[in-house]
């Protein structure tokens, strides 16, 4: 009996210690807080653990390879690319992932929206000059700009690139998107080639303020102030006195597309854009029109020389896609035109290439070494002492996609585009063009000029979101000079003094890329 009482008390004194001890524990766990499926937004959302956003990750992961370019985005234009020559890239490869973060909270005012589109990108190098050789690696990728380059030994760096920074709220969009003036598939109508005129491209963002009004029924309206900087200057040249000393222009400049001096100044005004869609079942249409505001430099190297008055510019453009059609499920035709007057970017966008065009070929002509083409759109031209003369322009691009089944497609897509200076532009670009370069008789000068694409792309999707394509594009520059001239040395190009026959110039690229998108 002693014995049992003992235990009876050890086991008292055991369940007191315990309940002192389970006093100081919370009543219960708190339950595992698991990752919760939002269905708010479509497919791929998720809660953030403890909040009400929603967030869905993205992006893609892209290997390709340019054959016959210096640049995986466009042709063989200008610069050691046109001079087609042992200087010349035989192909450029770029391998890049993309990751995207899309975040949504439902609001009394609406959905509260955050959006980051950031790109890491490894590009071949080019040759940059004599003595230097290669250079490998990649920069920031910017529009315009060619494959970058970083020392050679840092063979594990690459570029990064910001797309998109945005904020979306009660129809207002704040940040880094694209630009309202483009159509839905920007420079894309049914391409990969990133080349095409006859349109803008905004397609890795433009810094805006806009505000979005929905009526319904797929019809929307926005109204935007968007930066000028990163896609829409295409330059305001000063020519200076032309024929004389202080002309801005040099032969060797000239003969590379750069007529004279880039004199845009510091910014003053954002570009301005209104757009109007209506988006259903049936297909797309769009009318863009977008307001450009031309500040140049001074005349000379200081204030005392003066300046031309700001001159604004502008650009309409009508978009259409059609849908549902007969040739079969999912086929498509995309096309647009544009209209642009002291707003070339609107047109000759950006990514197309840098607003000059200097390419060599073969020649016909008795006596001459090559030939050779040269183009320039900038948005205006002036004179020392006078204004800015506006230059126009208009352009078309488009494509038709069929798909065969549901693994393979294949689209046709071509685009037209044409410069046109003023009277007095374009007599002072050959007032300098005659002072400058040694012409031969018969000789003519005239500025003006077209460019023509076609391509064709096909793409074969073995398994979903991984597509490998193969994308021809054929560009021609019909330029105006006709005759023959004296070429100095073009020491970055490898180019020798010689007589050259100015000629039409064509550049023809294969672009061939594998894409898993997730």
């Amino acid at each position: 009996m002693k014995f049992k009482g003992l235990l009876l008390g050890s086991a008292a004194a055991l369940l007191a210690v315990g309940g002192a001890q389970a006093a100081d524990l919370p009543v219960k766990a708190k339950a595992v807080e698991y990752v919760k499926i939002c269905s708010l937004y479509g497919a791929g959302f998720y809660y953030i653990p403890g909040t009400d956003t929603c967030i869905k990750l993205g992006g893609y992961l892209r290997a390709e390879v340019a054959l016959n370019t210096n640049a995986d985005y466009t042709g063989t234009f200008t610069s050691v690319g046109g001079a087609h020559n042992r200087l010349s890239n035989y192909y450029t490869i770029r391998s890049r992932e993309d990751l995207n973060i899309d975040t949504r909270t439902a609001t009394e005012y609406g959905v509260v929206r955050t959006f980051f589109d950031g790109v890491f990108s490894w590009t071949s190098g080019s040759y940059t000059g004599a003595g230097t050789g290669l250079a490998g690696g990649a920069t920031v990728y910017a529009p315009g700009a060619s494959p970058g380059a970083q020392a050679d030994g840092n063979t594990s760096q690459g570029g990064l690139g910001v797309y998109y920074a945005f904020i979306q709220f009660a129809g207002f969009t704040m940040g880094k998107a694209v630009s309202q003036f483009d159509a839905p598939w920007t420079g894309y109508p049914g391409n990969n080639f990133d080349g095409l005129v006859g349109g803008s491209n905004s397609v890795t963002g433009t810094n805006q303020f806009t505000y979005t009004a929905d009526f319904g029924q797929g019809i929307t309206a926005s109204f935007s102030a968007q930066d000028q900087t990163a896609y829409w200057q295409a330059g305001n040249v000063n020519l200076g006195v032309p024929g004389t000393a202080l002309t801005g222009a040099t032969a060797a400049g000239m003969l590379g597309g750069s007529y004279g001096l880039n004199n845009t100044g510091g910014t003053r005004s954002p570009d301005l854009v209104a757009m109007l869609r209506v988006d259903q079942a049936w297909g797309l249409f769009q009318a863009s029109v977008a307001a450009h505001d031309n500040h140049a430099g001074y005349y000379g190297a200081s204030e005392p020389t003066g300046h031309p008055d700001d001159k604004w510019g502008w650009a309409a453009q009508l978009a259409l896609s059609i849908k549902n059609i007969p040739t079969g499920a999912g086929d498509v035709i995309n096309v647009q035109g544009v209209y642009t007057d002291g707003a070339t970017r609107y047109n000759f966008q950006s990514i197309s290439n840098p607003g000059t065009w200097s390419s060599f070929g073969g020649t016909g002509l008795a006596g001459a070494y090559q030939s050779i083409g040269f183009a320039s759109a900038p948005d205006t031209v002036f004179v020392t002492g006078g204004q800015q003369e506006s230059i126009k322009t208009w352009g078309v691009r488009g494509a038709y996609t069929h798909n065969w089944d549901p693994y393979w497609n294949t689209a046709i897509y071509g685009a037209y585009g044409q410069v046109k200076y003023t009277t007095n532009g374009a007599a002072a670009v050959c007032a300098n063009f005659f002072a400058l370069v040694a012409t031969a008789a018969g000789t003519t000068c005239n500025p003006d000029f077209n460019i023509a694409q076609l391509g064709l792309i096909h793409r074969w999707t073995p398994v979903k979101n991984l597509t490998f394509s193969a994308d021809f594009n054929w560009t021609h520059l019909d330029q105006k000079y006709s005759g023959a001239v004296g070429v100095p040395t073009l020491a970055g190009v490898a180019k020798p003094a010689a007589t050259y026959e100015l000629k039409d110039q064509d550049s023809f690229v294969m672009l061939l890329r594998a894409q898993r998108n997730w």
